[in-house]
Parts: C-alpha cells; sequence; structure tokens
C-alpha cells in the first residue's frame, strides 16, 4: 500500500508544483511522433490538466486501488509491471499516437495497463485467488473498455488502447512468474515421469483372477462327478 500511496503522492506534488511555476506542465507531455515529444514517454504519466482538477482526482483513486492490488498480489514482479507499464505505454503511444500535434498527459494510460495486466493474469494462471481478483477488476472498471475508442473529445483514447495492449502483453510475458497455482500430487509426480498406481486396473485384474480361480474349481468339480458310470457283467452257468 506504501508503494501505491507513494506514486499518487508523486502525481499530486506534480500537480502542485505546476502551480508555482510560470512554465505550464503541460508542454512536457507527449506529441507522438515528435522528437521533442519523446520525454513525454518519461513525463507523461504525472502531468495533469492543472485547471483540471478532476482529471487528476480521477485518476488518483485507480492508480492506488490498481497499485495495491498489483503489489499485495504480485509481489516479486510489481515494481517491473510498473516500470514496463510505463515505458511501454508511452513508447507505443507515441507511434500511434498520430501526428496532429495533440500532446497526451496523464496516468491514465499507466492505468489501462495495469487493469489488463491484473485480468489477463488471473486468467492464465488458472489461480482461484487471481482469478478472483479478474472479476474484481472487471466488476469495478469494466466499462472503461468503451475508453479505448474515439467516443470523447479531448480524451487520450490512443493512451488507453496503448496501455492496455501493453498490460495484456506483461501478463503474457510474466505467465511463468509470480505466484502460481498449486499443484496436484499426480501432476508433479506426472512431470517427474513417476506413474501414478493403477488402483481400479489392480482391482478389475483381482476380480478377474478370481472370477477365473473359481470358474476352474467348478470346471474340476463338473468333471469329476461325471465319470463314466460302472458297468456290472453278469456270467450265467448252466447247471449240469
Amino acid at each position: 500500500m506504501k508503494n501505491a500511496f507513494l506514486v499518487v503522492a508523486i502525481m499530486w506534488l506534480v500537480y502542485w508544483a505546476d502551480f508555482l511555476f510560470v512554465t505550464d506542465f503541460q508542454q512536457y507531455g507527449l506529441q507522438a511522433q515528435h522528437l521533442k515529444g519523446l520525454r513525454g514517454i518519461i513525463l507523461m504519466p504525472w502531468i495533469h490538466a492543472h485547471h483540471d482538477y478532476k482529471h487528476i482526482l480521477n485518476n488518483s483513486l485507480p492508480t492506488f486501488l490498481l497499485l495495491t492490488l498489483l503489489f499485495q498480489s504480485y509481489k516479486t514482479l510489481a515494481w517491473r509491471v510498473f516500470l514496463l507499464s510505463w515505458f511501454l505505454t508511452g513508447s507505443l503511444l507515441w507511434f500511434i499516437g498520430g501526428n496532429n500535434g495533440a500532446i497526451h498527459i496523464g496516468m491514465s494510460g499507466v492505468i489501462y495497463a495495469l487493469a489488463g495486466f491484473l485480468f489477463t493474469s488471473g486468467v492464465l494462471r488458472k489461480y482461484l485467488p487471481l482469478q478472483a481478483l479478474s472479476l474484481f477488476i472487471v466488476f469495478l472498471y469494466g466499462s472503461m473498455i468503451w475508453g479505448i475508442f474515439p467516443t470523447q473529445p479531448r480524451v487520450s483514447w490512443q493512451g488507453h488502447l496503448a496501455g492496455l495492449i501493453v498490460g495484456i502483453l506483461l501478463a503474457f510475458i510474466f505467465k511463468k512468474q509470480g505466484p502460481q497455482r498449486p499443484k496436484y500430487q499426480f501432476e508433479i509426480e506426472k512431470e517427474l515421469g513417476i506413474e501414478p498406481p493403477d488402483f481400479e486396473g489392480d482391482l478389475r485384474r483381482a476380480i478377474e483372477k478370481e472370477e477365473q480361480e473359481h470358474a476352474e474349481q467348478l470346471a474340476a468339480q463338473t468333471n469329476g462327478s461325471e465319470q463314466a458310470p460302472t458297468i456290472i457283467v453278469y456270467d450265467y452257468k448252466k447247471k449240469d
């Protein structure tokens, strides 16, 4: 939770600093396909429109919640996922953002990356607690999917789309790392090449053997009772 609080605190410090300096921080955002816009890959998530406090408010709660879930559920991967979400989302946005002079700012692209990672990773790992987390993400932020379409002016739908793509890719990249579904004994034995005991087969063979022995005993008894009958021969001798 402290890591999530740190990220949100930096967002608000930058937002506050934007009021203290004469320079408008928005110019340091990401401008797609322009060399000077490359600096926005690093700076974009921390800059929010100082004339619209709703912008940073709308990004603060999802950032805090998603980062808290990330650091709680994927402790060994959390920082890597966050940093890669940050850099890769900005890099992809620089390519797909369009050469229209628009300047992209805000943490929303990273938010989409985190949501995409948490949802996709929980599905891929087939681990019940993480699957429950995926459903929780859908419940809270399922409507975010509409943000990847150009439905609202002045909203960086390309940044949302870039973030979602990055989050899904990271889920596949780190699929074998981090928390995994516990393996059952038979799965471990199968991986080690150990054949599990065939209890059903042993029982079936024991029954078949017993039936065969019983059949042989009946056959022996039947053969003993069907011996050839005794033939009595009478000899008659005439009297003189």
